[in-house]
């Protein structure tokens, strides 16, 4: 049985690391407010982009000179794993949902006899693969140092793409992020951005509409393909950046009601001990005073 000291100085520790998940949830509250709205707000780019490459591919569709970032390279031998994670832990299960969704389809690749390579963009993520796939990773992109995301840093990482796809390093090129959907619901996400994987238009989005373009589509074409790339790159960081603070606001919360919890049990024993300790003290007294 521990002692009194013991109870106290766990008390202590705990109270200690109580008060730093308290003050790592405020703080992903505060995160959280920004990120989700850069993560909204991008999305409605990233979709009307969607909608005119969806506009474009049925333009082209069928006819020669389609872009290779289109029509792929007609093989799927060579798969690039882009994982997007975190820099940092403590969010709950944030990085290793999506460790787990890229190392499923890793796997799922593996079996079929593909080649696999994965691009790692965050720490977390190079943390849990090496483990298994090592010899698979080609690099790890940093973005440490990056306090507030811009389309630079998602644009870097495109043309990084871009140039190993036009060197036929690889075949087809799928980013793992997680999708923000709420502070308790961020949903792991794999979506194929070389052949870029172009929607079916809906009616109400440009569906039967005839365009006009010039220059020709194929033009148009060439330039906005591989900006597309660096467009779902950043709206995939975007989202990762919101679904991150979510989780960590809500694994500090967790981490927090917990360390109430252990206090309060640690307080009831202290209060048992110390009560016992003084009844024991108590008798010694009034069982020598009678023995006098």
């Amino acid at each position: 049985m521990p002692s009194l000291k013991d109870l106290r100085n766990r008390i202590a520790s705990v109270t200690a690391t109580q008060k730093i998940t308290k003050a790592m949830q405020m703080v992903a509250a505060a995160k959280l407010r920004r990120a989700q709205a850069h993560a909204e707000s991008a999305r409605p780019y990233a979709e009307r982009m969607d909608v005119v490459l969806a506009n474009l591919s049925a333009a082209m569709r069928g006819r020669e000179g389609a872009p290779r970032l289109m029509v792929g390279t007609g093989d799927d031998k060579v798969h690039l794993l882009i994982v997007c994670t975190a820099e940092r832990g403590l969010c709950g299960g944030f990085n290793s949902s999506i460790v787990r969704l890229a190392r499923d389809h890793a796997n799922r690749l593996i079996a079929q006899g593909k080649q696999v390579k994965i691009l790692c963009v965050g720490k977390k993520g190079q943390d849990q693969l090496k483990r298994l796939f090592s010899r698979y990773i080609l690099d790890t992109i940093s973005l440490r140092e990056v306090k507030r995301l811009a389309f630079s840093d998602a644009r870097n990482i495109g043309d990084r793409v871009l140039a190993m796809f036009d060197a036929g390093e690889f075949d087809v090129a799928t980013v793992f992020f997680s999708r923000f959907k709420s502070v308790i619901a961020q949903i792991p996400t794999a979506q194929q951005v070389i052949p870029a994987n172009v929607p079916e238009i809906e009616a109400g989005e440009g569906a039967g509409s005839a365009y006009e373009y010039e220059p020709d589509e194929a033009d148009i074409l060439a330039d906005l393909l591989p900006r597309n790339i660096s467009v779902q790159i950043f709206r995939a960081l975007l989202e990762n950046a919101a679904s991150e603070q979510g989780a960590r606001m809500s694994a500090m919360d967790s981490a927090t009601r917990n360390a109430g919890e252990m206090i309060d049990k640690l307080t009831l024993s202290y209060n048992r001990q110390r009560q016992a300790q003084i009844t024991k003290e108590l008798i010694e007294i009034i069982s020598g005073a009678e023995a006098l």
